[in-house]
């Protein structure tokens, strides 16, 4: 980092924290001093020579878009338009994208940045596509069209691992699967259909590298569709994505819809390991049921085990106070156990191991119990190394695929439906989801240095982990005063965050 713009850094940095330590230093008896947002005689002019965005961060994000030759890519594989008069495909795709990173909610937002010339200079643009052309632009899109662009975002996905090395490639890809509602008002959606909720919608299907939590594959689905409709198909594409990419183990993993037993041999002969859930059909109850107790393991959760030696004291759990004084029936767990046993599905040949997790329940209403209730959960594996405990535990770390789900549908908006042609949706669903994947891209693209390699690491663990919108605030959303000379375009930033430092060992890797 150049050694002036670390100096300013610090500098800023000294300032805003003497700043305020003198404000929570001011005394608190003077009922004169009043409040401290005192400001009053506020005015607005406009600016007429100087030049600003509140979205200086989209310089870097278009840095490293170009640094991994994505619109390069794109414009090489994708042929959408026969014309570009004047924008290419990747003007639409990247700007549709940006929108989402620069804050936008729907696809009018990007009007907001189209008549916005600070916005434009700062990305060298003369024009960017309205939001009709953009909506136009999604509705061009064919099924081929739409594999065609998957297949460019991985191939870019690809590159960016492979820079990663061993240490990254080195672990264990986990590859999740799952579906989501995406429920709509609309009359006229073409493709949708009536869940299993009685919501009317789509139901697409989301395969992901939990490793980073980017997106492999977003498949539109109508919404009643089943969970696990084609994701066999997309699950072996990502294996194959990851063994490009170097990683020698990999594992799936999903809840009882993709424990599809009819390609668990193939996906064993193959050396892919799986945990899925299992249905807790009666025969299955009737094996754990036939398994002698004292075989059973008390499971302990991490958390527990953390808490045991220095037990926390628990805040009043309302909730529970309000279902005790109203009667209400509670189940209440009393504790877990674990047991294994071997099991041949009915469309396999192979014979699998099987975790079983019983659950102890004790069902009360007000404060009497009223009686004991044992439920069981299953989980059908390949692997006979991991423990009983870590079994359950890969099955439950799954889960946190429903937060990568959650940060799509809030975050760049991906898993919506804002179109009127089923195709069109689906392309703007892999189109948005492009921003999430950015985000991923600039956590792994950071350097790191060898004296502060394990502060730098902890930097970039913490940014590929950040909610879509903490990321936004971070590094997208700050003001920016934008300087055009004869060859240089230049992003002066007007304010300070304790992430600039991060921004600028990123920005030495880039440009």
């Amino acid at each position: 980092m150049n050694q002036k713009i670390r100096r300013n850094l610090e500098a800023r940095k000294r300032k805003i924290t003497n700043r305020l330590k003198s404000a929570l230093d001011r005394p608190t008896d003077d009922e004169n001093l009043g409040p401290v947002m005192s400001a009053q005689s506020i005015h607005y002019e406009l600016a007429t020579r100087t030049q600003a965005i509140g979205v200086g961060g989209i310089g870097a994000i278009h840095l490293l878009a170009r640094r991994i030759e994505l619109p390069q890519r794109i414009d090489a594989e994708m042929h959408i338009l026969k014309q570009h008069r004047p924008y290419r495909d990747s003007d639409h795709i990247l700007n549709i994208a940006y929108n989402a990173l620069c804050g936008g909610r729907v696809l009018d937002d990007i009007e907001l940045r189209r008549n916005d010339e600070g916005f434009l200079n700062a990305l060298g643009a003369q024009a960017i596509p309205d939001p009709t052309t953009a909506g136009d632009f999604c509705r061009r899109f064919g099924d081929s069209d739409i594999e065609k662009l998957m297949s460019v975002i991985n191939e870019v996905r690809l590159g960016v691992w492979q820079k990663q090395g061993a240490k990254f490639t080195g672990k264990t890809a986990r590859i999740d699967a799952d579906g989501s509602l995406v429920p709509t008002t609309g009359e006229c959606k073409e493709g949708m259909a009536l869940s299993y909720k009685g919501i009317w919608g789509f139901h697409p299907l989301l395969v992901s590298l939990a490793n980073t939590g980017e997106p492999l594959f977003i498949v539109n689905r109508s919404g009643n569709r089943g969970s696990a409709e084609g994701a066999a198909e997309r699950l072996d594409q990502a294996a194959q994505l990851c063994r490009r990419a170097g990683f020698k183990d990999i594992l799936f993993r999903g809840d009882t819809d993709f424990s599809q037993t009819q390609h668990l041999d193939r996906w064993d002969a193959s050396g892919v390991r799986f945990v899925f859930g299992y249905d807790a059909r009666k025969n299955m109850v009737n094996e754990a049921e036939r398994i002698p107790d004292d075989d059973y393991e008390e499971l302990c959760r991490r958390a527990g085990k953390v808490f045991a030696a220095k037990p926390r004291e628990k805040k009043p759990r309302i909730k529970e106070e309000v279902v005790v004084a109203n009667g209400y029936t509670n189940i209440k767990l009393v504790s877990e156990d674990l047991a294994d046993f071997d099991y041949r599905p009915m469309a396999c040949e192979q014979t699998y191991r099987v975790v079983v997790l019983r659950k102890n329940l004790s069902v009360e209403r007000g404060e009497v119990a009223l009686f004991d209730d044992v439920r069981y959960f299953f989980y059908i594996t390949n692997d006979h190394v991991m423990t009983d405990e870590q079994v359950v535990r890969e099955s439950n770390d799954r889960c946190n695929q429903e937060n990568l789900i959650a940060q799509l549908k809030e975050g760049p908006r991906s898993l919506h439906a804002p179109l009127n042609e089923f195709n069109a949706n689906w392309a703007y669903m892999v189109i948005s989801s492009l921003a999430w994947s950015l985000k991923a891209w600039f956590a792994l693209t950071i350097p790191t240095c060898v004296r502060w390699r394990a502060k730098h690491e902890a930097e970039r663990l913490i940014v590929l982990r950040m909610e879509f919108r903490t990321f936004c605030n971070a590094f997208i959303q700050m003001p920016a005063q934008i300087v055009t000379t004869g060859r240089q375009l230049i992003y002066r930033l007007l304010s300070w965050n304790q992430w600039q430092q991060t921004l600028f060992r990123f920005l030495d890797a880039v440009i």
